[in-house]
C-alpha cells in the first residue's frame, strides 16, 4: 500500500504550480490595468488576487515546518502595513513608497543572507551559478535598503532636500560600487569566502547611502523609482537562489517597470541617468539675471480682483504641484472649477509628469476630488494652447512652470521640458511664501508683467476665492 504522504505530494505539487501561474498571469494583467485610470482599479484586484495566490502557493509548499513563524510574520506585517496603507496622508506618499521599497529589499536581503549562512553552517558548498544569484540578491537588496531610507529622510525632510555633496564624491562613490562588484566576483569562484560575502553586504549599504546622498530637488521621483527597479531585481535574484517560479516572474515585472518609468521621467525631464546620479542637481540653490526676471518684483493681487478675473475668463487652466497636496486643498479646487463651470467658463488641469512628488500624484489627488480624468490634460497635449488661454491658476507648483528652462542656459533645468504657462494671457500663482521650489531655484514667471501672487495657505485661499465668487 502506498504512503499517504506520497500520494499527496502531487496534488501539492500541482497546487503549488497552478497557484504560481495564476498568480503570475493575475500580476501581468494588473500591470496592464494600471495602465489607464479607468481601469487602475480592475488592475489593483487582479494584482491583490495575484499576490494571494501566490502566498497560497508558497504555504502548502513541503519545505514550511514552523507555522507559527509564519502567523508571527503575518501578524507583525498586517499591524505595520495596515497604518501605512489607511492613515498616510497623501502629502507623505511618496515617503510611504520609499519605505516600502525598503522593507522588501530588507527582506530579499534577509533571505539571502540567511540562505548563505545556512549553507556556510551545513559546510555545503553553494554551486557558483547559485552563489551569483544569492549574491546580486543580497547586492541589490543592501543597496535599495539604504538608498530607500535616505529617499524617505529626505523626502520627509529629516535631511535636506538638496543633494550633499563632497569633493571627489562620483569617484568615491564608484570607488565603493566596484569594489562591491568585485567582492561578487570573488564570491562566485570562492563561495566559501564568507569574510568576502559580510564585506560586500556593508559595502553595499554603503552605497546606497552615498548614491542617494548627492541627489536631491527635481530627481527624486527618478530615485524612488530607480530604487523600486532594484527592489524587484533583488526580489527576481531571490527567485533564482530558492528555485520560486513566481518570485523570479514578480520580480521581473516590477524591476522591468521600474525602471522604464525612471527613464520614461528622465526623458519628461531631458535628463540622462548619468545626470540624474551623478549630477548632484538642486544641490546649490542660486539664480541667474534670467531666472530673476533681470531684477523685477512679485506683484500681489488682492482676493476680489483675483476672482474677478476668474469670473469673466472663459478658459481657465489650473496647473497643481506639490503645494496642492500640502495645503491637503483638492477638494477646494474642485468647488471652484465647479463653480466656474456653473458659469459657463470651461475649466482643464495642466499635468506634468514630474509634478510632484512621485509619478501620478497629481492625478491621484485630483481624483480624490472627483474631478473627471478626461479634464486632466497632458504636458504634450495642452502646451500649444496656452496662448489661447485668458487665466492660469497655478496652485503650489514652481519648477515645472519655470521659464529659465527655456530662455536661460545657465540654469540647472536648461533643457529640461516645461508647461507653457508663461505664454498665457494671465497668470495667477498661489504660493505660500516667496521662496524657491523643490529643486532650489528662482522662478522668472513669478516677476513677469502677466503674474500675480496669492500668498497663504492654498486650501484657505481657494476657499476664500470661492466664496468671493458667490458674492459677486
Amino acid at each position: 500500500m502506498s504512503d499517504p504522504a506520497t500520494a499527496v505530494d502531487p496534488i501539492r505539487t500541482a497546487f503549488i504550480s497552478t497557484a504560481y501561474l495564476g498568480a503570475a498571469v493575475s500580476f501581468i494583467l494588473g500591470l496592464r490595468g494600471m495602465t489607464r485610470p479607468e481601469t487602475a482599479r480592475r488592475g489593483m484586484q487582479f494584482a491583490l488576487g495575484g499576490m494571494i495566490a501566490a502566498l497560497a502557493g508558497t504555504l502548502v509548499n513541503h519545505e514550511v515546518v514552523a507555522y507559527q513563524w509564519v502567523l508571527l510574520g503575518l501578524v507583525l506585517g498586517s499591524v505595520i502595513g495596515w497604518p501605512l496603507g489607511m492613515k498616510v496622508a497623501m502629502t507623505q506618499m511618496p515617503q510611504r513608497i520609499a519605505i516600502s521599497h525598503m522593507f522588501g529589499a530588507l527582506a530579499a536581503s534577509l533571505v539571502g543572507i540567511a540562505e548563505y549562512w545556512k549553507h556556510h553552517l551545513d559546510g555545503v558548498a553553494l554551486e557558483r551559478p547559485q552563489m551569483a544569484a544569492l549574491g546580486f540578491e543580497v547586492l541589490f537588496g543592501a543597496l535599495t535598503v539604504s538608498g530607500s531610507f535616505m529617499a524617505f529622510a529626505k523626502l520627509h525632510e529629516l535631511l535636506p532636500g538638496r543633494g550633499i555633496t563632497f569633493p571627489f564624491q562620483n569617484a568615491v562613490n564608484l570607488t565603493v560600487f566596484a569594489g562591491t562588484i568585485g567582492l561578487l566576483v570573488y564570491l562566485v569562484v570562492d563561495p566559501t569566502a564568507t569574510w568576502a560575502f559580510v564585506a560586500m553586504t556593508v559595502l553595499a549599504f554603503i552605497s546606497g547611502f552615498s548614491m542617494v546622498l548627492p541627489i536631491g530637488g527635481a530627481d527624486m521621483p527618478v530615485v524612488v523609482s530607480l530604487l523600486n527597479s532594484y527592489a524587484g531585481l533583488a526580489a527576481s535574484a531571490t527567485g533564482f537562489a530558492l528555485g520560486n517560479t513566481v518570485l523570479i516572474i514578480a520580480g521581473a515585472l516590477d524591476g522591468a517597470s521600474g525602471f522604464l518609468l525612471s527613464v520614461l521621467m528622465s526623458k519628461a525631464m531631458n535628463r540622462s541617468f548619468s545626470n540624474v546620479l551623478f549630477g548632484a542637481f538642486g544641490s546649490a540653490p542660486r539664480a541667474s539675471a534670467a531666472q530673476l526676471g533681470a531684477g523685477g518684483e512679485m506683484k500681489e493681487i488682492s482676493l476680489e480682483d483675483a476672482a474677478t478675473a476668474l469670473r469673466y475668463a472663459k478658459n481657465v487652466v489650473v496647473v497643481p504641484g506639490y503645494g496642492l497636496a500640502v495645503a491637503q486643498a483638492q477638494k477646494a479646487v474642485g468647488e471652484l472649477a465647479e463653480l466656474l463651470e456653473g458659469h459657463g467658463n470651461e475649466v482643464r488641469y495642466a499635468i506634468h509628469p514630474v509634478a510632484g512628488r512621485m509619478p501620478g500624484h497629481m492625478n491621484v489627488l485630483l481624483a480624490e476630488a472627483n474631478i473627471s480624468h478626461e479634464k486632466m490634460v497632458e504636458m504634450e497635449e495642452i502646451n500649444d494652447s496656452f496662448e489661447s488661454v485668458d487665466v492660469v491658476v497655478v496652485i503650489g507648483a514652481n519648477d515645472v512652470v519655470n521659464p529659465a528652462a527655456k530662455r536661460d542656459p545657465g540654469s540647472p533645468i536648461y533643457g529640461m521640458p516645461v508647461l507653457n504657462v508663461d505664454q498665457a494671457r494671465r497668470v495667477l500663482v498661489l504660493k505660500r511664501g516667496k521662496g524657491t521650489g523643490f529643486a532650489g531655484i528662482e522662478n522668472a514667471l513669478f516677476v513677469e508683467e502677466r503674474t500675480s501672487l496669492l500668498f497663504g495657505d492654498a486650501k484657505s485661499t481657494l476657499t476664500r476665492l470661492v466664496s468671493e465668487l458667490k458674492a459677486m
